[in-house]
């Protein structure tokens, strides 16, 4: 089966983790601090990032940061992975769906401004498949709600908006380090925010809330040893073996975008002019780093063709069910057809095999499959 999705792991990426292994620091020791940084330099922003275990950490630790509690209102997009929305509702958000915008599958800023109340404390959108939010337009109607923007970039670590590098673009943004993203630490994430305040929330609540530093201690002069929790955070740390795989992976983000975009490109050039086909939308000042390739299929036939690759051995994958569908959600009085542009591309969309490593000649495969069950 030709996977739609995978990482591309070199003999580079496995020398850098066995130097982990032959040194003294596992965990919380200089290759965390090295990725960290590099990764705060990728996204543009004055300090280091706060590396995690997870995208879901991430989102998780960056809700926390912005004091999201009870009695706040998180607006996202439904078009999107359960970790988004759900990361918020643990902390005691009510989570507040807003439609997409149709040519992107992002979070449009007008859907998400009519839903903006006293109570809303994030607004948080997603760059769906690699493509960068509306972050400007987004950004206003933050700022109007005094709330904070955060961007959801499991997807698109590497690309951009108007010169802009993603990380810079909102007040908070977090990152996936998952094996099929845009690079990989095997599990991780990381988040970068503007504040330093949010920033140092975050460093805390992905530490378990502790802090060491006599200026912050209620009792500095009790020894060395002495730690304190003056509010309650997980253990979220990233280890050593997986920053330095991070590392390693970063010196061929660039290279894993070059061949994304290509990849993107062949599709787009075999599977042109089919009436029932609608591409990825690509907005002018964006540059992606495409995550996905999201086909979509109108003419009601997307289970078929679903089933069709994958008797074809080829990979596929849908992205994403609208998140309110889910039981929790539906428990909770959400109904559907609430947000029914993103409801409409989720009975359309099938994810087109797209990783590194995809060879010319598997895409055309695809492609070739794809134009004979449409007839083209």
């Amino acid at each position: 089966m030709l996977p739609y999705g995978r990482q591309s792991i070199n003999d580079a990426d496995i020398a850098a983790v066995q130097e982990v292994l032959s040194g003294d620091w596992l965990t919380t020791g200089p290759y965390v601090e090295t990725f960290e940084k590099q990764i705060g330099e990728l996204a543009g922003v004055a300090e280091p990032a706060v590396s995690v275990t997870s995208g879901t950490a991430a989102l998780h630790v960056a809700y926390a940061a912005a004091e999201v509690g009870p009695g706040d209102e998180v607006i996202t997009t439904p078009l999107t992975f359960l970790a988004t929305a759900t990361a918020a509702a643990l902390l005691g958000a009510k989570i507040v769906f807003a439609d997409i915008s149709e040519d992107t599958g992002n979070l449009d800023p007008e859907a998400a401004a009519a839903e903006v109340t006293a109570s809303t404390k994030v607004i948080a959108g997603v760059d769906y498949g690699g493509h960068p939010v509306d972050a400007p337009a987004l950004s206003k109607v933050a700022k109007d709600a005094g709330a904070y923007l955060l961007e959801d970039a499991a997807h698109s670590v590497g690309g951009s908006l108007n010169g802009v590098p993603v990380g810079s673009l909102a007040d908070i943004t977090t990152f996936s380090f998952f094996p099929t993203k845009n690079l990989t630490t095997g599990e991780g994430g990381a988040v970068v925010a503007k504040d330093a305040d949010v920033l140092e929330r975050a460093h805390r609540f992905k530490g378990i809330g502790m802090v060491r530093e006599a200026d912050q201690l209620r009792h500095p002069d009790e020894g060395a040893w002495w730690y304190e929790m003056p509010e309650l955070g997980l253990n979220y740390r990233l280890n050593d073996l997986q920053a330095a795989l991070g590392s390693s992976q970063l010196t061929r983000l660039e290279q894993f975008k070059t061949r994304r975009q290509e990849l993107t490109d062949r599709y787009n050039e075999g599977l042109a002019g089919i009436e029932q086909l609608t591409l990825p939308g690509h907005r002018a000042g964006a540059e992606p780093v495409w995550h996905l390739y999201p086909l979509r299929i109108t003419d009601g036939r997307r289970r078929e063709l679903f089933d069709h690759l994958r008797a074809q051995g080829i990979g596929v994958q849908v992205n994403y069910i609208p998140v309110y569908w889910q039981p929790y959600f539906a428990d909770l009085g959400y109904k559907r057809g609430m947000c029914p542009r993103a409801e409409a591309y989720y009975e359309q969309e099938i994810s087109l095999p797209m990783f590194p490593d995809l060879a010319d000649s598997d895409v055309d495969r695809v492609i070739e499959i794809i134009r004979t069950f449409c007839g083209a």
